[in-house]
C-alpha cells in the first residue's frame, strides 16, 4: 500500500463550528460504558474526539495511516497497543474506494467541484461534509474477531443502535448492501481498509448533512434507492424542527456509547497535542 509521506499538520485545516453554549447542552464527559455482564477487565481504545471540528479529509487520512504504521510496528516488536478511535466531520470532499469508476461521477473529475480523493478503502464514491459524524476505528482485530465480515457488520450494528435507542427509528441492513438503511434511504455508508489485522477507514453518518452534493454523483454505486440524515427522518415525523448543533451532540455521544458497548472497549479521552498534528 502507498502511504503518504509524514504525518500533515491538523491545525491549519481544523475549522470549529459556531455555536452558542446557552443554546445547547455540551456533552463531553468520558465514556465508560460497558456491558454490565461482562466482568472481564475491558480494553482501553484511545479516542480524539473531533466531532465538532472540520477536519480536510487528505489531512485525515494521512493520520490514520500513521497510527496504523504505529500499531503494526508494535505488533511486529510483540508488543500490546491499545485501539484508537476518532470522531470528527470533514471538509466538503468525495472519496473514491480502490477499485472506483469514475461512472458514478456526474460531473467531469478535472472540474469537480469538491476535491476527490481515490483511497486504498473498499466501496464506490460518496460524499464527506459538514454535518456527518465520521467514526474512524483503528483496532487490532486480533483483540476481536479475525473476520472481516463480522466487523462490518459491528460497524452497521452500532448505527443502528444509535437510531434504535436515542431515535426510536427503526434502521436495518439491506442483503448484498453495506450500509444502513431507513425504509429507501441509505444514513450511514461504510468503507474499511485492514491491513495485518488493523481497520481503518470506517463509517460515515449523517445528522444534518445537506445531501445536495449526493445528487452530482451514484453515491456507493447504488442507483436506485436514496440518501437520507437524522435530522430529515425526524421532522418527518412527529418531532418538528430540530436544532442542528444540538442533535449533533446527541448522536455522538451515543454513537461513543455503542462503539464502546459492541467492541467492549473503555473510551479514554486523548487531547491531540502531537506538534506534527496541531
Amino acid at each position: 500500500m502507498e502511504l503518504l509521506n509524514g504525518v500533515e499538520t491538523l491545525v491549519s485545516g481544523i475549522h470549529h463550528h459556531h455555536r452558542t453554549n446557552a443554546k445547547r447542552n455540551r456533552l463531553v464527559r468520558s465514556v465508560k460504558i460497558l456491558n454490565s455482564g461482562n466482568h472481564e477487565i475491558p480494553r482501553k481504545c484511545l479516542c480524539f474526539d473531533l466531532y465538532d471540528k472540520l477536519v480536510p479529509y487528505k489531512k485525515a487520512w494521512s493520520w490514520q495511516k500513521s497510527i496504523v504504521e504505529e500499531k503494526k510496528t508494535l505488533i511486529d516488536r510483540n508488543q500490546d497497543c491499545a485501539d484508537t478511535v476518532i470522531l470528527l466531520q470533514h471538509s466538503p470532499v468525495y472519496t473514491m474506494g480502490t477499485a472506483s469508476t469514475e461512472d458514478y461521477l456526474n460531473f467531469d473529475i478535472k472540474d469537480a467541484p469538491f476535491d476527490v480523493y481515490r483511497t486504498e478503502r473498499g466501496g464506490e464514491v460518496t460524499y464527506h461534509g459538514p454535518g456527518q459524524l465520521v467514526m474512524y476505528p483503528i483496532i487490532n482485530l486480533r483483540n476481536h474477531e479475525m473476520d472481516l465480515h463480522w466487523y462490518l457488520r459491528m460497524l452497521e450494528e452500532i448505527v443502528i443502535r444509535v437510531l434504535s435507542s436515542t431515535f426510536s427509528i427503526k434502521a436495518s441492513r439491506l442483503d448484498g448492501l453495506t450500509g444502513v438503511w431507513v425504509g429507501n434511504q441509505k444514513v450511514a455508508a461504510i468503507g474499511i481498509r485492514v491491513s495485518k489485522w488493523i481497520t481503518y477507514h470506517g463509517l460515515a453518518l449523517n445528522v444534518t448533512t445537506d445531501l445536495t452534493p449526493f445528487n452530482w454523483i451514484v453515491p456507493c454505486g447504488i442507483r436506485d434507492r436514496k440518501v437520507g440524515n437524522i435530522k430529515g427522518l425526524l421532522e418527518d415525523g412527529e418531532h418538528g424542527m430540530v436544532d442542528d448543533l444540538r442533535l449533533i451532540d446527541i448522536v455522538h455521544e451515543s454513537l461513543l456509547k455503542e462503539f464502546s458497548e459492541a467492541f467492549q472497549l473503555q473510551i479514554e479521552k486523548q487531547t491531540v497535542s502531537d506538534p506534527n498534528i496541531l
